[in-house]
C-alpha cells in the first residue's frame, strides 16, 4: 500500500469512528438488556450536544416499571411526577458543559412481561430547545429501548 492510499484509508477510518461516536452522543438509558421482574440499576447518560450547554433531561417511565430509589450525586437535582402513587416521570437538572456528560442513576423493578421497554427520553438545552431522543427519523432510537428476557 502506498502512502497516499494509507492516508486515504486512515482518513476514512477516522471519519467512521467520528460518525459512530457522534451517533452515540445522544441521551441514552442503559443497560440495553435486562430480565423481566428483576430489580435493575438504570443509568441515563446525558451528553451536551455540540457547543450548547445541556440543562438536564426528562425520562418517562414505561408502564409496569416501578422506580424504587435514586442515586444522589452532588451538583444536580431531580423532580418526580406521580400518577396513582407510581413514579411516571423523572426530570433531572444540571448544567452540563459542551464536551461533557452526566449520568443519572436509579433502581427500578421491571415488569413481569418480556419484550421491549421503550423509555421516552428528552434533553433540555440552555437555549430553551428540547430534543426527543426516543423517536428518531428512522423509528425509535436504540438508546431508548431495553429488551427484557424471561427470568
Amino acid at each position: 500500500m502506498n502512502i497516499s492510499m494509507a492516508r486515504a484509508f486512515l482518513g476514512a477510518a477516522g471519519a467512521v469512528l467520528l460518525l459512530s461516536s457522534t451517533a452515540e452522543a445522544h441521551t441514552t438509558i442503559s443497560p440495553r438488556q435486562s430480565i423481566a421482574g428483576a430489580m435493575e440499576k438504570y443509568t441515563v447518560r446525558v451528553p451536551a450536544e455540540g457547543q450548547m450547554m445541556a440543562k438536564g433531561a426528562e425520562l418517562e417511565v414505561p408502564e409496569g416499571v416501578t422506580v424504587a430509589n435514586f442515586a444522589t450525586p452532588a451538583g444536580w437535582t431531580y423532580d418526580v411526577k406521580r400518577q396513582d402513587g407510581r413514579i411516571v416521570a423523572i426530570r433531572w437538572r444540571m448544567d452540563i458543559k459542551p464536551g461533557e456528560f452526566a449520568e443519572f442513576s436509579f433502581v427500578a423493578r421491571n415488569p413481569q412481561s418480556t419484550g421491549p421497554l421503550i423509555w421516552k427520553l428528552r434533553e433540555f438545552f440552555a437555549d430553551g430547545t428540547v430534543t426527543d431522543f426516543t423517536n428518531g427519523p428512522d423509528g425509535i432510537y436504540p438508546g431508548a429501548i431495553v429488551k427484557l428476557s424471561p427470568n
